[in-house]
């Protein structure tokens, strides 16, 4: 009598709250529609079957591609023997899963319905698969967009998979933080945000092809117990279950989702008979899913060999018990042939009517016809892979973590980093080396990462790693391989706590605090002033995190679950993008990785044919790094493989990152006038030949000089170095350093401005100067700047550009900061300066002034000259700062003499030659500049594109043209093109 009261009452607040739908709109059988060749496949095999076999088609059977022969054999046994209706994969690969998938279906009379758990993606039980994301990460994003993407590239994999059935969303409405088996599985404790996000979710399966079963009915959020393990009972009151466990399922219902797995749970609200799982109550399972909520979907039961229930009853009878409660499939039983003989007892003895159960067998055929199995087709496993791995899902994946990663803290208004030239940035990780993070740090600041792979390390470990951080103002310390277990600190060792603590007392760091885990383990961090969560730890998440942190990425997600007092769900502060360089996949910028790809060919060919030992590629598009390899080695001898790191020595691309950067900077402050007189700035050219060109002329290359004159030509002979112009040894008159072994006069960059005076000029032609490159006018504008600037140039541009746009390895004379081992060598120098070079200039004039020319000098890795070049391409602006106040790079990057291709310093294509320095296929506003070394640098303005190419294709001889034989550098800007995909 009670329990019919308290049904009755809960059935009373159903109707008042909207969740009970009306009885006098009854749905289709299925929840949809019936066609009349659906209604002839259904019939016409449900007619085939001798009753037997129609049980079997309400069994899902465990199945494994990781186990033995054995296992298959007894699978296949099943399929046989028993007709059973389906398979749900767990732990395995995806190629085997597939051979027995294939193999499993060919044994079927009626093509199985096969199933997934995959919730955050197919890894969650196939290796060698991509990672999503679990439902607390979409939970925490901005917009329900992803969620839906995210199920369409999910269920597209399936499909190819062979997969018809995926066991998610989660829509479990997490209250508990102590919950050990929702967590960070459910969207979060805001009923109306775990509707959305299930909702999107559903569709971007169904839509495309397969069909979603919400779980765990009837709400699995507010328990602290494992149903793997024991049995939860929910206690809630009968206004939390209708307001807020069964909103979502209500919800999901109205917008069609196809199945729903009871969950193991016991509901005293529903049930006196204690221990009465949920998956074997009539009262929940007919009574109120089925008959009052009016759902017409498949009703699945949870796993049937969890040990909730699975221990409490006798082989065979769970299965009977959970068919009679109002299931359609019995998931995982594992005695099917003793499950058959107990359900055809049950429906002997009148507690299964015959009627129910050839109803479900026939939705069950519906769900194979909608899945397309009246039309099966075989997996193609010789493609697999390559169609299981769509280039989209990675962009998707990145989106995720973008949309999520959130900003819970930012007491001092340090986040995102800004003046990077006044922070001294070390990063510590805890649990993990974390090499995705460590080498997406490493792209904006050149400080460095220490590494505690133990997450629980005693202190004596971490007292070392605080001894190093002395130097630095800023510390970024990162939580790595976090559990979900409440009881054991989510994985965070005390020892890393008592660090933590430790670091934020200290008045002269600033420490930043990352949580790549579960949102709850906050509680322990929320001491810190500066805190971020990244709620998982996987590839997307760490690269991520670091362009959240330098501005590359605002900030956007929010926490979706309340973690104490002062971190409630919904907090999360947004922060600016400050158009610092991302890094990202091809995708999202509308190129075509498979094209893109391509590169490997043209770069492994250059390898290959010697055109250079090694080099290094990076495609940037719309301010986002999508393709950013290295190939080869150093030296031909493959001692050591060229990497990120790798410098090289950029030749004459120095005068465009280099001395165009201050001539720029000077015309854009007006100190400088394109039309003045070189003479003007440097008076002692008034009495020269030189008196009247103007500095549009020279950046032009089109004020009559020479392409070069002897200078260090004149400082040899053929017995080596004459002492009158060097020393083996550094002193105060012998300053400059040509090799570690060789000093040149203190004075040698006046004798070679004295050369460049004296120098004649070619002849005019039609009383015009003929456009002739040439290194003598970027030795010009060098001098012109020093003398405006009233200081020398590379200390400029290390102040004002370098060190604010972060570039560590972007340096004139490397080897005063890095070992000669991360430096790319160039030539075998035979006649000058008689030595294998590494980490000296390669241009004989810029070495014997002492590194710093302004046609040569610079060394850098192509990710800091992508930076300075983004930097120019946005006109300026970069990192929230703009180092030019006017639009001066796209004046200077104009052509505007007919008959001169180039533009103001910065060269462009050639479109009168076949094989020119840019692709055909690239517009002509194209500019940037080549390097003798084997370097090159093209920026596209109108697609926002930016390619580099670096190389030593002058080791060990620089007479080697291969590289330009071959064409290489122009093919790569070619594949760009033909990867940038139509809209």
């Amino acid at each position: 009598m009670l329990k019919d009261f308290r049904i009755g009452i809960f059935l009373l607040v159903l109707a008042v709250t909207g969740l009970l739908i009306a009885w006098s709109a009854p749905r289709e059988e299925g929840g949809r529609p019936m066609s009349v060749a659906e209604q002839n496949w259904v019939d016409s095999v449900f007619t085939s079957l001798t009753p037997d076999q129609r049980l079997g088609q309400l069994f899902m059977v465990a199945a494994y591609s990781n186990k033995d022969r054995k296992h298959a054999q007894y699978t296949e046994f099943l399929i046989k023997n028993y007709n059973i209706g389906g398979l749900m994969f767990l732990q395995g690969g995806p190629r085997r899963q597939a051979l027995l998938t294939n193999r499993y279906q060919a044994a079927a009379k009626v093509p199985l319905l096969i199933a997934m758990d995959a919730e955050w993606g197919l890894d969650m039980r196939l290796d060698s698969s991509m990672h999503f994301a679990k439902g607390m990460t979409l939970g925490a994003m901005d917009d329900d967009q992803y969620v839906y993407q995210m199920g369409r590239e999910i269920a597209l994999k399936m499909k190819t998979l062979g997969v018809h059935v995926s066991f998610a969303p989660v829509i479990d409405v997490n209250s508990n933080p102590d919950n050990p088996v929702i967590g960070n599985r459910s969207f979060g404790e805001n009923k109306e945000q775990v509707a959305k996000r299930g909702i999107s979710y559903i569709r971007g399966l169904q839509d495309h092809g397969v069909m979603a079963v919400v779980k765990h009915f009837p709400g699995h959020g507010d328990t602290d117990v494992d149903s793997h393990v024991a049995l939860p009972v929910i206690n809630s009151d009968m206004a939390r279950l209708t307001n807020v466990d069964l909103y979502p399922f209500q919800k999901s219902f109205e917008q069609g989702v196809m199945g729903v797995m009871v969950g193991h749970l016991y509901m005293p609200l529903l049930d006196t008979v204690r221990s009465l799982s949920a998956t074997i109550s009539k009262n929940l399972v007919t009574g109120l899913l089925k008959e009052k909520m009016n759902y017409r979907g498949l009703v699945f039961t949870d796993a049937l060999n969890m040990k909730s229930v699975s221990t409490l009853y006798k082989p065979g009878e769970l299965d009977a018990l959970a068919l009679a409660a109002g299931n359609d499939v019995l998931l995982f039983s594992e005695d099917v042939p003793m499950a058959l003989q107990k359900i055809k007892e049950f429906i002997a003895e009148g507690k299964i009517e015959q009627a129910d159960v050839d109803q479900r067998v026939r939705k069950v055929l519906r769900a194979k016809y909608w899945a397309g199995l009246n039309r099966y087709q075989a997996v193609d496993v010789p493609n697999l892979m390559t169609n299981l791995n769509r280039p989209l899902s990675r962009m998707v994946q990145q989106q995720i973590y973008e949309h999520a990663t959130t900003v819970v803290k930012n007491e001092d208004g340090l986040l995102p980093f800004m003046r990077l030239d006044t922070l001294r940035i070390a990063a510590v990780t805890i649990g993990s080396d974390a090499p995705t993070y460590k080498e997406i740090m490493g792209k904006y600041q050149n400080g460095p990462v220490y590494a505690v792979p133990n997450r629980y390390a005693v202190d004596s470990t971490f007292a070392r790693i605080s001894s190093r951080l002395t130097p630095y103002n800023v510390v970024v310390v990162s939580l790595h391989n976090m559990n979900n277990t409440p009881t054991h600190n989510y994985g965070i060792g005390e020892g890393a706590l008592k660090f933590l603590k430790e670091l934020q007392a200290n008045p002269k760091i600033k420490t930043v605090v990352l949580a790549f885990g579960n949102a709850y383990a906050l509680k322990y961090l929320e001491g810190s002033r500066s805190l971020v969560c990244g709620y998982e730890d996987n590839y997307a998440s760490q690269l991520v995190m670091p362009q959240v942190l330098f501005g590359a990425l605002p900030a956007k997600g929010r926490l979706p679950v309340t973690v104490s007092e002062n971190l409630k769900a919904g907090v999360g502060l947004p922060t600016p993008d400050l158009r610092r360089l991302r890094y990202g996949t091809p995708e999202e910028t509308g190129l075509d990785s498979r094209i893109l790809a391509q590169i490997d060919n043209v770069a492994l060919e250059a390898v290959a044919y010697a055109a250079a030992p090694g080099c290094q590629v990076l495609v940037a598009k719309d301010g986002m790094v999508v393709f950013d390899k290295s190939y080869g080695y150093c030296t031909y001898d493959k001692s050591q493989p060229v990497n990120s790191s790798t410098l090289y020595d950029l030749a004459s691309v120095t005068k465009v990152a280099g001395t165009l950067q201050a001539i720029m900077y000077l015309k854009d402050q007006g100190k400088l006038t394109l039309d003045e007189r070189v003479s003007s700035y440097l008076p002692e050219l008034k009495t020269t030949n030189k008196k009247d060109m103007t500095v549009r002329e020279v950046l032009m290359h089109q004020a009559g000089l020479k392409p070069g004159i002897p200078t260090w030509e004149r400082t040899i002979t053929k017995a080596g170095p004459k002492p009158t112009f060097y020393a083996s040894t550094e002193s105060p008159e012998f300053s400059r350093e040509v090799t570690p072994q060789l000093y040149s006069l203190s004075t040698s960059e006046d004798s070679v401005w004295a050369w460049v005076q004296r120098s004649s000029l070619l002849p005019k032609v039609k009383g015009k100067y003929p456009v002739e490159y040439s290194d003598l006018s970027f030795i010009i504008l060098k001098r012109v700047a020093e003398k405006v600037l009233k200081e020398p140039i590379d200390g400029f541009l290390q102040k004002n550009f370098y060190q604010p746009l972060g570039l560590g390895t972007m340096t004139y004379n490397p080897l005063s900061k890095f070992p000669k081992s991360c430096i790319a060598p160039t030539e075998n120098d035979t006649y000058y300066r008689r030595t294998q070079l590494q980490g000296t200039v390669h241009d004989q004039t810029a070495a014997m002034v002492g590194g710093v020319g302004g046609h040569a000098g610079l060394f850098s890795n192509a990710n800091d000259l992508a930076i300075l070049m983004q930097m120019n391409l946005q006109n300026g602006r970069y990192g929230g700062q703009r180092f030019f106040q006017t639009p001066v790079v796209t004046e200077f990057a104009r052509s505007t003499e007919a008959g001169n291709r180039r533009g103001l310093g910065w060269d462009k294509g050639d479109p009168t030659k076949p094989e020119g320095p840019t692709s055909n296929l690239s517009p002509a506003s194209t500019f940037g500049h080549t390097g003798f070394t084997g370097t090159c640098v093209w920026m596209d303005p109108e697609n926002k594109i930016l390619y580099i190419f670096l190389s030593n294709r002058v080791y060990p001889d620089a007479g080697n043209n291969k590289l330009r034989q071959y064409n290489i550098r122009t093919r790569i800007h070619d594949v760009i093109y033909k990867s940038l995909q139509k809209t």
